[in-house]
Order: C-alpha cells, then sequence, then structure tokens
C-alpha cells in the first residue's frame, strides 16, 4: 500500500490550487522546469505510448510567436509568465511504441488502425500528460494557469509547420500573484455527478 499525503499537500495540488492569471517578478529557471517534467513523465499513458511534446516558452522572441494567436484575455497572461508550455502531440507517436512498451513491442498496431484512432489516443493521453504537468508543477511549488483560448491552426502553422506536432493546450507557469484570481468556482458534489454500479 502507498502512502498518503499530508492536507497540506493536498491543499498545495488541489484543494487551494487556483488557475492564475498572473504573476510575480520571481524568476523561475530551466532547470526547474526539467525537474516539472522529470516528475511528470513517470504518469501512466495508454501502452506508454506518452504523445505529449512540451514547448516551454521563455523568451520574449517565443512568446511574441504565440501572442497573435491568443484571445485577447490570454495574451497578458502568457506574456509576463516565466514560461508558457505549448502541450502538443506528435502525431506518429506510435512509431515509439516499440521502444517505450518494449515487453509488446506489436502495440503499435493499437494505435494505427484508423487515423481516428490514432488521434483519439493521442488527444486522451496528451490531455492526461498536460494535467501531469500542471500537478507536477504544483507538487515542485509553481503554480499554473492552463488555458484553450487560442487559434489551434495559427499555433499549429507558427510553431509545428511540417505537421507533425499539433497543439493541444496552453499552460502558463511561474509564482502567481492573487489580484487577478476569479472568484473560486463551485465544484459539483458526489452525488451530482457520480455514480457507484
Amino acid at each position: 500500500m502507498t502512502g498518503i499525503l499530508s492536507d497540506k499537500d493536498l491543499d498545495i495540488i488541489f484543494r487551494e490550487a487556483r488557475s492564475y492569471n498572473s504573476w510575480s517578478e520571481d524568476a523561475v529557471s530551466d532547470v526547474s522546469m526539467q525537474a516539472v517534467y522529470d516528475l511528470m513523465r513517470w504518469g501512466p499513458t495508454s501502452a506508454n505510448c506518452f504523445p505529449a511534446r512540451f514547448f516551454f516558452l521563455k523568451s520574449a522572441a517565443a512568446k511574441e510567436r504565440l501572442k497573435p494567436h491568443l484571445t485577447a484575455g490570454n495574451k497578458e497572461k502568457v506574456m509576463t509568465a516565466p514560461f508558457t508550455v505549448i502541450i502538443g502531440y506528435d502525431t506518429e507517436y506510435y512509431e515509439k511504441i516499440p521502444e517505450l512498451f518494449p515487453h509488446k513491442p506489436d502495440a503499435k498496431s493499437w494505435f494505427t488502425g484508423s487515423p481516428e484512432v490514432t488521434k483519439e489516443h493521442a488527444l486522451r493521453n496528451s490531455s492526461l500528460q498536460g494535467a501531469y504537468l500542471i500537478l507536477a508543477a504544483r507538487a515542485l511549488g509553481f503554480d499554473c494557469g492552463p488555458m484553450s483560448g487560442f487559434d489551434q491552426e495559427g499555433v499549429n502553422q507558427a510553431f509545428f509547420p511540417a505537421g507533425n506536432i499539433r497543439v493541444n493546450f496552453l499552460c502558463a507557469i511561474g509564482h502567481g500573484t492573487r489580484e487577478k484570481l476569479f472568484p473560486r468556482g463551485p465544484r459539483p458534489s458526489f452525488e451530482d455527478v457520480c455514480e457507484i454500479l
């Protein structure tokens, strides 16, 4: 049996965590983002297919490439965050399955039955991996601002014109400040959305 995290840990990762829209000027190092990745990479994906690809935008030039494709409400959040991560997925992620799932190398065929199946697994698993990134960042003392307010095709053309990578969503990472937080939204109760069958 695995151990249970403390209430303080659970508050940091879930109960008191927020989606931030503004950031302190505290520096965030490249090494700390590597640490976030090194933690999140252990989260499970289907047959360890690992379709996600992460692009940590730090420089002003990289953020300027993204800026025209953001909705108005997300521009300042991205431009002022120490890092904004493009969480994408490799459209040919299945090619790595013999390496990543070596005890069943023919598992590649599970993901190549049709373009729809390939994309479905890419989106599902890269979304999971983006969530693992958020949890890892919070666990390591950072705040996150995940977002989907952007022009998907614009981002793909600006960053992935070869077509082998596609964007899923974006996530700003840094040390959040509270002045632009929205009021905490309610969440449904267990009885509202869950059934035990």
